[in-house]
């Protein structure tokens, strides 16, 4: 009999990072499997930017590994990248380009030209609902429809993960909701593994997996309902400053192990 459990795509191996004498990741570990959305939860200064900039490839780990596919982005960082997309917290656009210029420079970067990079950019403009501001500058669009476009960016490629740190900053209440939902999504229609950086709790709600950053250190993993029941908290509002207001975060709480 077939199992149902889905490969993992990304292995995440006692991560260590340190900036002088600061460590900023200190022995994190997990992993995140196809169709699977993981959201990584943790206050400001928890070490989320610094784990993404290992995961892009901006920054090396000082120990640990990063397994994509199966591939050590130590020696294998090209083939790596080119199987994630990331939309970053900070706004990544050309903003004197249009739409369709920002994505076919990016198509380019992938190898996509002429046919084939129209009809991508068209294909995913369309699903976002923003194929008719394709010729517009960039500055002109909301904030809203500006993540929209990079988020069109990262998915051109057809990656098997997509990381999206902080995509939800600066974004009113309506546009949040609709990109949680659109990302929710992908993992169902594309089978696509997604890793959702976040300090704003209801954004973890709809998660396969929660993972708890604080200080370096993973405090706990489990879905929703597994870390409500280990805190006895009622919400994981509740949940979350239990966890990160009680621990100097020195140890782990694996939910799935301690039930």
């Amino acid at each position: 009999m077939k199992s149902s459990v889905k490969e993992s795509v990304l292995n995440i191996d006692n991560l260590v990072k340190s900036y002088g004498s600061v460590k900023a990741l200190d022995g994190v570990s997990f992993q995140v499997r196809a169709g699977e959305f993981l959201a990584l939860l943790g206050p400001n200064g928890a070490g989320k930017t610094t784990l993404f900039q290992l995961l892009t490839g901006l920054f090396v780990a000082d120990e640990g590994k990063i397994l994509v596919m199966g591939q050590d982005i130590r020696h294998n960082v090209v083939n790596v990248l080119a199987k994630i997309g990331v939309v970053f917290q900070q706004p990544t656009l050309d903003l004197d380009l249009t739409v369709r210029a920002n994505l076919n420079f990016h198509a380019r970067l992938h190898g996509m030209r002429g046919s084939k990079a129209r009809q991508r950019i068209s294909e995913e403009l369309e699903r976002l609902g923003i194929l008719d501001s394709a010729d517009q500058v960039c500055r002109s669009l909301s904030g809203g429809n500006r993540r929209k476009v990079e988020l069109a960016r990262a998915l051109l490629h057809e990656p098997r993960i997509l990381l999206m740190d902080e995509a939800t900053v600066g974004l009113d209440p309506a546009s949040r909701r609709m990109l949680v939902d659109y990302v929710y999504e992908l993992c169902v229609t594309r089978d696509l593994a997604v890793v959702w950086t976040t300090h704003l709790v209801d954004e973890t709600e709809r998660a396969r997996q929660v993972v708890v950053l604080h200080k370096g250190h993973v405090l706990a993993r489990g879905t929703p309902a597994e870390l409500l029941a280990h805190t006895g908290e009622k919400n994981m509002t509740d949940a979350f400053l239990s966890l990160t207001g009680n621990s100097s975060g020195e140890s782990e709480i694996n939910i799935q192990q301690v039930k």
